[in-house]
C-alpha cells in the first residue's frame, strides 16, 4: 500500500509538472504571436504614413523649384528695369513709397511661415500687374521689360497656387487664411517720375521677397512633410 501510495504521489508530481511546462510554453507562444502582430501593425502603420507622405514631399519639391524660378527671374526683372528706365535710374530706389508689401516673413510654426508668405504673395501680385500697366505706356512695344513682367507675374501666380496646394496637403486641418484687409492697396494717378520710383521699389521688394521664399523652402525640405508622417505614424 506505501508503495502505491509513493506511485501515485510521484505520477502526480509528475503531471503536474507537465502541465506546468506546457502552460510555460503557451504562453511563450503567446507573447511571441502578439510581438509578432505588433511588429506588424507598427510596420503597417509606417507604411501607411509613409504613402500619404508621398503627395506631400513631391508637392513641396515643386514649390521649392518653382520659388527658385521665381526668385531668379524677379532678380534679372529687375536689373531689366533699372536698365530700361533711362538717366538716373541708380536714384528711384531710394525714395520712399508706401502700401508696398513687406518681404519680411512672419511666424514661428511652419504653418504661420507658408501662410505669410501665401498671403505676402498674393499682396504682390496686384501691384505686379500695376507696374506692367504702367510700364506699357512709358517703354517701346518692342522693349524686354514688358515680357518680362508678364513672365515674373504668370509664375508668381502659379507659386502661389502651388503654395496653396502644397499647404492643404501638409496641414489638412489649418485652414488657409486670404490676405486680411480687403483688396490689396494700390497707388492712385501718378506721374511719370513716380511710375518709375513706384515700379522700382515694387521690384526690388519683390526681388528680396522671393529670396526670403526660397530659404524659407529649402527649410521646409526636411522639416514639414517630415513632420507630418511623424504625427500619422502615431495614429
Amino acid at each position: 500500500m506505501i508503495g502505491l501510495q509513493f506511485a501515485c504521489e510521484i505520477e502526480g508530481r509528475m503531471n503536474g509538472h507537465a502541465k506546468n511546462m506546457h502552460f510555460k510554453e503557451s504562453m511563450k507562444s503567446i507573447a511571441t504571436l502578439l510581438s509578432f502582430l505588433l511588429l506588424m501593425a507598427v510596420h503597417s502603420t509606417r507604411m501607411v504614413g509613409a504613402s500619404r507622405n508621398q503627395p506631400c514631399r513631391k508637392t513641396l519639391q515643386r514649390t521649392f523649384k518653382l520659388a527658385k524660378v521665381v526668385q531668379s527671374e524677379a532678380s534679372e526683372l529687375f536689373i531689366i528695369y533699372k536698365a530700361s528706365q533711362g538717366e538716373g535710374s541708380e536714384f528711384l530706389c531710394q525714395a520712399p513709397v508706401n502700401n508696398i508689401p513687406d518681404p519680411n516673413i512672419s511666424g514661428l510654426e511652419a504653418s504661420e511661415r507658408i501662410s505669410s508668405i501665401y498671403t505676402h504673395l498674393q499682396s504682390f501680385i496686384p501691384h505686379l500687374k500695376r507696374v506692367y500697366e504702367q510700364q506699357t505706356d512709358l517703354q517701346l512695344p518692342t522693349s524686354p521689360l514688358l515680357p518680362k513682367l508678364l513672365g515674373v507675374s504668370a509664375n508668381s501666380r502659379n507659386l502661389a497656387l502651388s503654395i496653396n496646394d502644397f499647404y492643404h496637403r501638409a496641414f489638412p486641418n489649418l485652414p488657409l487664411p486670404e490676405p486680411a484687409g480687403g483688396p490689396t492697396t494700390l497707388p492712385p494717378p501718378l506721374n511719370v517720375f513716380q511710375q518709375k520710383v513706384y515700379g522700382c521699389m515694387v521690384l526690388k521688394t519683390y526681388k528680396e521677397f522671393t529670396s526670403n521664399v526660397s530659404k524659407e523652402f529649402k527649410s521646409f525640405r526636411g522639416k514639414v512633410c517630415r513632420r507630418r508622417m511623424k504625427t500619422n505614424a502615431l495614429f
